[in-house]
């Protein structure tokens, strides 16, 4: 295996992705132990709705704020600081649940308190990662990042479901708890290199302003960002609302919505590995292309296709997104100034989450007054045209260049990226990438 994927022989990465794994399958466990304490114990959708809307909120509150503090302080130390609170966070629901006196308002406490622990987490989390490897094996630890996350997809709610029925929601809570401090603890022995120096401390919104121009002066950058919104809005939350309606009208049974799920997530695991060493020559047109399978996928369900129609392509949208997110995640890691990563990749987080709840309320109205395939039909055709506009615009940006020794030989060898004036214009005018695309190429350090 270590031959196949050499980022496996980085020390630093492989205790990043061990931690990371158990604690992304904690995530998943937590997420349905979660709805299904509230439903059962309440008996009510819309707590459930408050809950988790108090959680979502405080992560998009303070993500470009976690951004900030994650280019300025170590991100390994506050990466553990996230985990050991997120870990005393439930395992005092977990404590309150046992003793029977848990009430709603402790819930939306705990999970609001929660979003903020995450919201510091994430932008670190992004800004580390390729301080574990050499720059040549980003993509490869990019990939094997998002299987581990797209693996807990399918492996999590499993857990959650066993637990629950068999043990009680609190063990389950007690779980995801443990897996916080497995991570925390496996983190103190990662020892990531440098990539650059930290941002200078300053006033926060001067940070926030300047991690603003690294995104606005790359049109590669929000380009992309705007392509991801289009898709989770217009595409992805009408069919997490009203797939099961539409399931039962096309496929005669709610359960066929599942199996799509299920199809979506194989795909997307097998598209995050595909992805580890998969090199197209402009990732991001590839990336945009392969995400048409998603208003594909809306069309086909609008049209009344039959299952065996819309089966190839829910496991196309999995594969799609995934390949596109690696290819994007390396792209930002190679291309953004190490200074800066974490606060553009709280911006990417903040593109895909500030307008998904808008879109989950806005499907359900919208279906009973149109119909459920008419609303999935006319938000696949407005994402078709939003990705369109977005490969319009843009700019070719190459995948860096293949070494010569791909692999074991190169593990352990060094690169450094030939140096591109372009990317060093904080003041740049937002057009320069178009006029003059970036062609980052790596030569081995002899």
């Amino acid at each position: 295996m270590s031959k196949r994927l050499p980022v496996l022989r980085v020390r630093e990465f492989r205790y990043l992705l061990l931690g990371q794994t158990a604690s992304l399958i904690g995530d998943q466990v937590a997420i349905v132990a979660l709805a299904l304490f509230v439903t059962r114990r309440t008996g009510s959708a819309s707590d459930l709705g408050l809950v988790l809307g108090a959680q979502a909120t405080a992560l998009a509150t303070l993500l470009l704020f976690g951004g900030v503090w994650a280019d300025r302080l170590p991100r390994r130390r506050i990466m553990i600081t996230a985990d050991l609170a997120r870990a005393v966070l439930h395992l005092t629901l977990a404590g309150l649940i046992l003793t029977g006196a848990v009430r709603l308002w402790h819930v939306i406490a705990i999970e609001t308190a929660f979003g903020g622990a995450e919201a510091a987490f994430r932008p670190a989390y992004g800004g580390l990662l390729p301080q574990t490897v050499p720059d040549e094996l980003i993509q490869h630890a990019a990939g094997l990042t998002n299987a581990a996350d797209n693996a807990s997809l399918l492996i999590g709610p499993a857990i959650a479901t066993a637990l629950i029925t068999g043990v009680g929601a609190a063990a389950a809570f007690m779980l995801d708890a443990a897996t916080f401090v497995v991570s925390a603890a496996l983190l103190t022995w990662v020892r990531p290199r440098r990539r650059g120096g930290p941002a200078p401390a300053g006033l926060v919104w001067h940070d926030l302003r300047a991690g603003w121009r690294e995104v606005r002066k790359r049109a590669w950058v929000w380009v992309t960002i705007v392509a991801f919104c289009g898709v989770l809005v217009c595409s992805l939350a009408p069919w997490i609302v009203l797939g099961p309606v539409i399931a039962r009208n096309l496929f005669g049974a709610t359960s066929a919505y599942g199996v799509l799920s299920t199809l979506i997530g194989a795909g997307a695991l097998t598209g995050a590995l595909i992805a580890a060493r998969a090199r197209p020559r402009e990732p991001l047109r590839t990336g945009l292309l392969l995400l048409l399978a998603w208003p594909m996928y809306g069309c086909a369900l609008a049209l009344g296709a039959p299952f065996w129609t819309a089966a190839p392509l829910a496991i196309a949208i999995g594969a799609g997104w995934a390949l596109t997110r690696v290819w994007w995640e390396t792209a930002l890691a190679l291309r953004i100034p190490n200074g800066a990563l974490s606060r553009v990749s709280a911006f990417d987080w903040i593109g895909s989450l500030l307008l998904l709840p808008v879109g989950y309320a806005l499907a359900g109205p919208l279906a009973g007054a149109l119909g459920a395939q008419t609303v999935i039909g006319a938000g696949a055709t407005i994402a078709f045209v939003i990705i369109t506009l977005a490969l319009l615009r843009q700019p070719a940006l190459s995948t860096p260049a293949r070494r010569r020794r791909d692999g074991a030989e190169g593990a352990g060898r060094t690169c450094r990226p030939v140096h591109d004036p372009a990317e060093d214009n904080p003041g740049g005018d937002g057009n320069h990438a178009v006029r003059s695309p970036v062609f980052t190429r790596y030569v081995a350090d002899q």
